[in-house]
């Protein structure tokens, strides 16, 4: 897949996200995110909290941002990077299981945070919905003539397979309230083979990435 290079105006801007959650991350393993407010992430970046505020809602936010930084685009490119040979359905799910599996650099801390309080891990779910839009690219081009609704389906559909999965790996514990949601001071508990549970996750999914593949083929 190739895409052409970012223009000044956009690098620009992707550094000063890279700054911010960097800012945040390194903040929040110093002093714990409940003690990280939004005009110390960006101060620590260098810019105002106006400017904060165009880049993330919240310091959960800016901090799960940072612990799956590039996640995103590195499943695409993964995906991407498989022979034609292989089966669509096969390299999206190692992809999946690779990247998002992959914490070595900040592995014990990420960890950390994300279990700390159940805002934070809510926060880190969110981000599985930035998987569409680089992996709905890299499916495009390996079906073209499935058409983009297709693609846009089936690279939906993993990232709310990977929603799922992580669910199901950070349980909050306590109990859940009326409305079943659980306080947002709660401890989250890691629960058994993330990996499993992504391949479990998007095992449904192989079927329609097979019939897209039939589809293009002459």
């Amino acid at each position: 897949m190739t895409t052409p290079p970012p223009g000044l105006r956009e690098r620009k801007k992707q550094a000063t996200r890279e700054a911010l959650r960097e800012a945040a991350l390194r903040l929040a393993v110093e002093h714990g995110p409940d003690q990280v407010r939004v005009e110390d992430i960006a101060e620590a970046a260098g810019v105002s909290p106006r400017t904060y505020n165009n880049y993330f809602a919240s310091r959960e936010q800016a901090i799960a941002s940072a612990v799956t930084a590039d996640r995103d685009a590195r499943i695409a490119t993964a995906v991407a990077a498989r022979p034609a040979g292989v089966r669509l359905a096969d390299a999206v799910t190692e992809a999946v299981v690779e990247e998002c599996t992959n914490t070595a650099e900040h592995e014990h801390e990420a960890l950390l945070l994300i279990t700390t309080r159940t805002a934070m891990r809510d926060a880190f779910l969110n981000t599985t919905a930035d998987i569409e839009p680089p992996l709905t690219a890299v499916i495009t081009e390996r079906l073209p003539d499935a058409g983009a609704h297709t693609a846009r389906v089936l690279a939906a559909s993993v990232a709310a397979a990977v929603r799922i999965a992580l669910e199901g790996w950070l349980q909050p514990t306590g109990n859940a309230g009326a409305a079943g949601s659980f306080s947002a001071g709660g401890l989250v508990v890691p629960s058994g083979s993330l990996p499993d549970q992504l391949r479990a996750a998007l095992a449904p999914l192989a079927p329609a990435f097979d019939a897209a593949e039939r589809r293009t083929q002459p």
